[in-house]
């Protein structure tokens, strides 16, 4: 899934995603796009899908999270979540 932000997106935002992202059990991905991302949010993004695929190997499940971070412009053309709406 993606997710949009004009400016920066924080540590903050992350927690908003994460949280999306657990209540959808079927979604591998996770594409954060923002003009700016801060360390802690690329850590706290990364650390979940570190900890989904670490639950999966626990559960017997085949389940991972790709994570891919886009900085630079943020487009209105572009389909996805709006972080703020979140």
């Amino acid at each position: 899934m993606l997710f949009k932000k004009r400016g920066v997106f924080t540590a903050e935002d992350a927690e908003k995603v994460i949280e999306w992202m657990s209540d959808q059990p079927g979604e591998g991905e996770l594409i954060v796009m923002a003009e700016g991302i801060t360390a802690g949010a690329k850590r706290r993004l990364w650390d979940y899908a570190r900890a989904v695929h670490m639950m999966a190997d626990m559960t017997g499940e085949n389940r991972s999270v790709r994570v891919e971070i886009i900085e630079g412009f943020v487009s209105d053309r572009v389909r996805g979540i709006d972080v703020e709406e979140l």
